[in-house]
């Protein structure tokens, strides 16, 4: 019985943290397609703060499908976005870094199809590369962008 109420708890933490990530700040949008019915097709404009590496902010357009469909949440978004990533005050990395690891993942469907921004570390150059993609249970997209943020060498980046 306690085991479950751990496991039930690890798992509310869990949920809670992955929410935390997947919740960007939207900075903007505009109409691409007018729609009689429901909001109208659109690109928006999020901005995602890495989670383990402060002063670092990623901005993520993308398409979103609207008329009834897209205003019920029940339509697919295409698979098409790009990412633009800064530098936007000091950097502070405080625990080391996988050298590759997803930071941000949002639903774009209502079953099976997510977009993925993946962090990946280039020592060797010290930056940090963000790239971002969409997935689908059965048949993922090759649409992807990439963006890097050089990291002053004063301020090396820890890695696992």
């Amino acid at each position: 019985m306690r085991r479950a109420a751990r496991l039930a708890a690890a798992a509310l933490v869990l949920l809670a943290a992955g929410g935390a990530w997947a919740q960007p700040e939207r900075i903007g949008s505009v109409d691409t397609a007018f729609q009689w019915l429901g909001r109208d097709h659109d690109i928006v404009v999020e901005a995602y703060d890495d989670p383990l590496v402060q002063g670092v902010t990623c901005y993520v357009s993308r398409a979103r499908t609207g008329g009834i469909k897209g205003t019920l949440g029940l339509a697919e978004d295409r698979a098409e976005a790009s990412i633009s990533c800064h530098q936007v005050g000091p950097i502070r990395i405080a625990e080391p870094l996988a050298r590759q690891q997803q930071v941000f993942s949002e639903r774009i469907s209502v079953l099976f199809k997510r977009l993925r921004v993946v962090r990946m570390v280039d020592a060797p150059r010290n930056a940090l590369v963000y790239l971002t993609y969409s997935d689908k249970l059965i048949d993922g997209s090759p649409q992807n962008s990439v963006s890097a943020v050089p990291v002053p060498r004063e301020t090396p980046i820890p890695v696992k």
